[in-house]
């Protein structure tokens, strides 16, 4: 692009001021723009920005008398949501697209600190919408709906004390992003005073008339608003606020008026055909803005690679981390794990060997009651047959009458014949000493 000729700048010196002799008809000009404006229509976005319950909605509705339907709000809500809802008015044949934004949840959070951050983002999200919609190739701004904020009313709570924190800090945050003025009395109760019907807020002490001039100052503010500075306010919010967002961008994306030495700059000229006119592009950088745009993608994609590069290098170090991390301990589960069934196999060892034992002992226990058994078997025997002979020897020679012997062997408490016998011996004998004697 080095090379190319430059357009030179317009001088406003060489205009020169000339009279009309007769009828020409741009005199119409106003004329005509007021009928493009009203086929058109216009716009107004208001943002209503005050604690829930402090008669936001009821303002609204008494400025444009109507009713809007504003569903009810929550004091519950963990953060503040910012609620955009869109009409058309019309009244006679001018058509109004009023955009209403309400803070739900203003000030009713523990802590309050940031509630006015959620508002400014949502200001500045808007202008950034308009700018987007401007840096197209293919524009459509007549077609476009335009939510940048013309005018904030902020609602301070009646209670009778100074502001709080929270309407300093807020107030002063939003101070460069609209205009605000304050609120004041709204109602939608309607009583008939005289022959008509207006709007009132009934107190204690009395009632205020809305629209009361000596009792509070609702029609100047909608004069104010509405009546007198609406498209004021429209064309402030473009020509100020808009563009001090617009400037602050443009100077981030990269766009200067000025080059390094403080002269004017502008894009190089290229011929047209076939008319070979020279066309100035009338950009305020040096490049164009798709040559801007694309350094800065390239700029941003290069540092994306380089962050993606970095975060894959801390995934697979920390990958590798935790596999040796996990083997390490897998390692040590399974030391541990052999340990444990080694000191199993030793108890199930030892308590083989007791077992063992104990059927070693059991089994000789056994064996020596079987032959203890077999030994008291025979010796009752014999020692029975003993018994019958004697007792037999004795009845012969004495004539005495062997009623009965009877022994018992039990299981575990076993008495020996001999003993039995002994027992039956001093029995008969004692019997033989009583007078009685025995029977012959």
């Amino acid at each position: 692009m080095a090379g190319l000729p430059t357009c030179p700048l317009p001088q406003n010196d060489d205009y020169r001021a000339l009279s009309l002799s007769g009828h020409v008809g741009f005199s119409t000009l106003p004329d005509q723009l007021v009928k493009k404006s009203i086929r058109r229509g216009f716009c107004f976005n208001i943002l209503c920005v005050g604690e829930t319950g402090s008669g936001k909605s009821t303002l609204i509705n008494s400025l444009f008398n109507t009713s809007f339907d504003d569903p009810v709000s929550t004091h519950f809500l963990p953060k503040v949501e910012l609620r955009a809802q869109t009409y058309e008015l019309q009244e006679r044949n001018i058509l109004l697209k009023l955009t209403i934004v309400n803070t739900v949840g203003f000030g009713d959070q523990i802590n309050k600190e940031d509630s006015y951050q959620p508002i400014v983002d949502y200001i500045d999200a808007q202008f950034e919408a308009y700018l987007q919609e401007e840096l197209k190739i293919k524009r459509s701004l007549s077609n476009y709906h335009d939510s940048r904020i013309h005018v904030c009313l902020y609602f301070i709570s009646p209670t009778g004390h100074s502001l709080k924190p929270l309407d300093l800090l807020t107030m002063r945050s939003l101070d460069s992003k609209g205009h605000m003025p304050f609120a004041v009395v709204g109602s939608d109760e309607k009583v008939q005073i005289g022959k008509k019907m207006v709007r009132v807020r009934q107190y204690p002490w009395g009632i205020v008339q809305v629209e009361n001039e000596n009792h509070c100052d609702f029609v100047k503010l909608r004069e104010m608003l509405i009546c007198t500075n609406m498209e004021d306010l429209r064309e402030q919010t473009h020509a100020r606020h808009y563009e001090l967002y617009r400037r602050c961008r443009l100077e981030e994306m990269g766009f200067r008026d000025t080059g390094p030495g403080n002269e004017p700059v502008s894009l190089p000229c290229s011929m047209s055909y076939p008319e070979r006119k020279t066309v100035c592009y009338n950009y305020a950088s040096v490049e164009s803005p798709q040559e801007v745009y694309e350094a800065e993608w390239s700029e941003f994609y290069l540092e994306l690679q380089r962050e993606e590069k970095e975060l894959r290098q801390q995934y697979v170090q920390r990958k590798k981390e935790k596999v040796a991390m996990f083997k390490a301990e897998e390692q040590q589960q399974l030391a541990k794990h052999e340990q444990q069934m080694q000191i199993l196999e030793e108890v199930h060892l030892k308590l083989e060997k007791k077992k063992k034992v104990l059927e070693d002992e059991i089994a000789a226990f056994l064996e020596k009651k079987a032959n203890a058994e077999l030994l008291q078997s025979e010796a009752s025997v014999s020692t029975l047959a003993v018994s019958l002979n004697k007792g037999e020897d004795h009845k012969k020679n004495q004539g005495f009458r062997l009623e009965l012997l009877c022994f018992d062997i039990r299981d575990e408490e076993i008495t020996t014949v001999h003993q039995q016998s002994e027992r039956e011996w001093e029995k008969l004998e004692r019997e033989r000493n009583s007078p009685r004697g025995f029977q012959k």
